[in-house]
């Protein structure tokens, strides 16, 4: 059932943003009636992308050597930041440069005056993928648009290697602390992200739970409009077979009269 949510993947974060949700629920519906109950909870369990992280997403898919590209690149700028050559680096800076800006265009080229903001997260998403191989794994199935924390190749990302460090001054070794202290210590660093863990849970449950609220609410508020627009068309209807009638009964008291 692996191919399933492949495909529920590919259709989703392919699909535009505004119809992510209802396209889920049919996808969800669809496995499970294929007998893909548990590809329907992760299909169920995919996340809606942004319109910046939609289209990276609809740019790689739809141009399967634009990862290829991405990742060759990257390889190159890996081995020359190993070598710290400088001159290679410098080469490979510029054209990481043209491969962001061209791609960028590339993605955003059939889209009707796209924002500046969505244009630059398009193109800090493709930089950051230059630069970070969990970001490139993630291209496709993009939830937000990523942005590379780093500093580039060099200081200040100018390319250049980075100066090598000087040397350190001999110190005197400080005094061994007491295991009873380091083992204290220990614990409080435990207990601390002990901490840090429960409230990131309280966070992610606070949140996961605002927003089943919230898909809660867009699908009751869609069958109320799905319920208005089929009393509207009846009344549609009614209205125009009463002005139908009207219009008769005005010509048999035209025909009466004359």
């Amino acid at each position: 059932m692996s191919d399933l949510l492949a495909d529920a993947k590919a259709e989703l974060y392919q699909a535009d943003p505004d119809d992510f949700m209802p396209l889920r629920q049919e996808l969800v519906a669809r496995a499970r009636e294929a007998g893909g109950s548990a590809a329907a909870k992760q299909i169920a369990a995919l996340r809606k992308p942004t319109r910046s992280a939609w289209v990276v997403n609809r740019l790689v898919r739809s141009d399967p050597e634009v990862t290829e590209r991405l990742a060759a690149l990257a390889a190159e700028l890996r081995g020359a930041g190993a070598s710290l050559d400088g001159g290679r680096i410098r080469e490979l800076s510029a054209a990481r440069a043209r491969l962001v800006d061209e791609l960028t265009r590339q993605a955003l080229d059939d889209l009707p005056a796209p924002p500046a903001a969505v244009r630059e997260e398009v193109t800090a998403t493709l930089d950051a993928a230059l630069a970070d191989p969990d970001v490139a794994a993630d291209l496709g199935t993009l939830v937000r648009a990523a942005h590379w924390a780093g500093f580039g190749l060099g200081p200040g990302g100018d390319g250049t290697p980075a100066p090598p460090a000087p040397a350190a001054k001999t110190r005197k070794p400080a005094p061994a602390e007491p295991s009873a202290e380091r083992e204290r210590r220990h614990r409080e660093k435990i207990m601390e992200a002990e901490r840090a863990v429960a409230e990131a849970d309280r966070t992610a449950d606070a949140a996961n739970a605002a927003e089943r609220k919230l898909e809660d609410t867009v699908r009751r508020l869609e069958a109320e409009l799905a319920q208005a627009r089929q009393q509207l068309a009846e009344a549609r209807r009614q209205a125009y077979r009463a002005e139908s009638q009207q219009q008769r009964a005005g010509e048999t008291l035209s025909r009466l009269r004359g």
